[in-house]
């Protein structure tokens, strides 16, 4: 705490109590009517207009894991992280359609949450029971993540220490978003996203445009990055990474990128930002033009080789005694800019950590109040009831999240999405293709939903981190030569990795498939389906649309 950057801290926490004003300001903000209602709380009463939309989804999908996360794995692998760019390219194009049709049915049905849709399109509780829990385990290391970044930025800051010092970046930020985010709901990120993203484009055009001029341009840092990367590593003797992909990562490059497409508008925080919006016109003009910001995480994704060019060193993390990769951005600002810019650098990814966080939050306490609560606990709850569940929900999941940090220390904090992406990618059958068709029997979506994310978890716990010598949950990528189906090693001795995810979704694919089969064979009851075919097609200018929020 001696080494405190006063100037940087003064700004960071001026703009900081800023959104944080802001924050309880938004519970006055285009509000319909009072916030004790789920459909107000927890969806800002779904009439968010385009510009509001644009800088909710991309207060949400682009976070600490683009301002923090991408940078430190370009610095630490080299080419590896850049998978980030195709997955947020192609992922647009992909869910277009189905997030239409997922707002329709969600706007005539009365549907909060995705758990909702598969509960009205199945008529299974259990079914929806597994989803709901599935997006409320799965948010919480993405949330993680999230206070990984603004833990990051006070170390840099000066704020480091071991013991309960060691964790004040986590106490302060749960603080925060507890405050806000029970008081507002959703329209406090909605509204603090618009200061996030400004701040985000403003240093990242100057970083862009700077620090390159003054390493030597584009052309050295690469040649620098490359040389680096490429020397063996004292510990292995292997080289840490390399600028261009090589043959035993380039099907995990492929598959993190088409699994990371897939789940990301799965989670239910994506959901939950496409279902606030007002209509269907809404979603096509911010899918044509969300792909903006695919070019600032490019160009953010970097800074790790400017970093490596820079010499910067992380911080040592006082409570590990280890190098804290999560710190290269930060520590790049504060030695190559000003204190003032550093600040405002600083307070731009903080920010950008607290926005998602909170939307988050909001969405995974919106599955506890209307999948779980709701539906196995008070079943005549009143819309009063199921806001103030969602509220007590929302601080809750926060502190699952900072339990995930504290149990989980993987060798990049990138694979705390990527660990989450494994679970939410088992209930794309369920939801995304349940869009489409309904030939998947419900308990084979259940066998399939159980397989892949038993499986998942079990080559998860497999994975071992060097870093720090943990031999469990140590990241994403599974070497294809470790891996096993009931004891066989079908690729034994390859070093060629993939990502868990994509293994564990089609094995839950195939065994959802086949239990389908013998379901449909002996004629099993599939339950009733809610909806109806005009559901997936209605629009904000339809007259039969029921009122919002309607029982479903």
């Amino acid at each position: 705490m001696s080494n405190l950057q006063w100037p940087e801290l003064i700004i960071f926490t001026v703009l900081f109590l800023l959104v944080t004003v802001l924050g309880f300001m938004a519970a006055r903000w285009q509000r319909g009517g009072g916030l004790d209602h789920l459909d107000e709380w927890g969806l800002g009463g779904r009439k968010f207009g385009s510009w509001i939309t644009w800088f909710l989804l991309g207060g949400d999908l682009y976070t600490a894991y683009t301002f923090v996360a991408v940078p430190a794995l370009v610095f630490s692998a080299g080419a590896l992280g850049l998978y980030a760019l195709p997955y947020t390219i192609v992922v647009y194009p992909i869910v277009l359609l189905p997030a239409l049709r997922m707002w329709s049915v969600s706007r005539v049905r009365g549907y909060v949450t995705p758990a909702d849709f598969v509960r009205g399109r199945f008529g299974s509780p259990i079914l929806a029971l597994l989803i709901a829990i599935t997006g409320i385990v799965a948010t919480m290391p993405y949330i993680a993540l999230q206070l990984v970044g603004l833990e990051a930025v006070l170390r840099t800051m000066g704020i480091n220490g071991s013991g309960i010092v060691g964790h004040l970046p986590l106490l302060i930020a749960f603080i925060i978003l507890a405050v806000y985010t029970y008081q507002s709901g959703l329209r406090a990120p909605a509204l603090i996203a618009f200061v996030k993203d400004i701040l985000i484009y403003i240093v990242i055009l100057v970083a862009i445009i700077y620090l390159p001029s003054k390493l030597g341009g584009w052309s050295h840092i690469f040649d620098t990055a490359a040389a680096k990367l490429g020397t063996p590593s004292p510990a292995t003797g292997k080289p840490a990474g390399s600028i261009l992909l090589n043959a035993n990562n380039q099907l995990q490059y492929a598959t993190l990128a088409l699994g990371s497409a897939l789940a990301l508008f799965l989670y239910p925080h994506s959901l939950t930002s496409v279902l606030a919006s007002r209509g269907r016109s809404v979603i096509k003009k911010n899918m044509v033009a969300l792909p903006a910001y695919s070019l600032v995480l490019g160009l953010l994704a970097l800074l790790g080789y400017v970093a490596i060019t820079a010499g910067v060193k992380p911080l040592t993390n006082a409570a590990t005694g280890k190098p804290d990769g999560n710190t290269i951005v930060p520590v790049l600002f504060d030695n190559q800019f000003s204190s003032w810019f550093a600040g405002i650098a600083f307070a731009a990814i903080g920010i950008g950590a607290l926005v998602p966080a909170a939307i988050m939050s909001i969405a995974a306490a919106n599955l506890w109040t209307r999948n779980i609560y709701k539906e196995y606990i008070r079943k005549n709850a009143t819309p009063q009831d199921e806001a103030k569940q969602a509220k007590l929900a929302s601080l809750v999941v926060k502190l699952g999240a900072v339990a995930v940090i504290i149990l989980i220390d993987p060798q990049f904090s990138i694979d705390l999405q990527l660990i989450g992406g494994v679970l939410i990618l088992q209930t794309l059958p369920a939801v995304a293709l349940a869009l489409y068709t309904r030939w998947f029997h419900r308990w084979g979506l259940i066998a399939g939903w159980i397989v892949g994310i038993g499986w998942g978890l079990i080559m998860l716990y497999g994975i071992p981190n060097p870093a720090n010598g943990k031999l469990h949950f140590g990241g994403s990528a599974l070497a294809l030569g470790n891996l096993s189906i009931f004891g066989w090693h079908p690729f034994s001795g390859s070093l060629v990795q993939i990502y868990v995810g994509f293994v564990a979704l089609v094995a839950n694919l195939v065994v959802a498939a086949i239990v389908t089969v013998i379901a449909r064979q002996m004629k099993v009851f599939n339950g009733t389906d809610d909806t109806n075919p005009e559901d997936y097609l209605a629009d904000e200018h339809d007259k039969d649309l029921r009122p919002i929020g309607a029982a479903h």
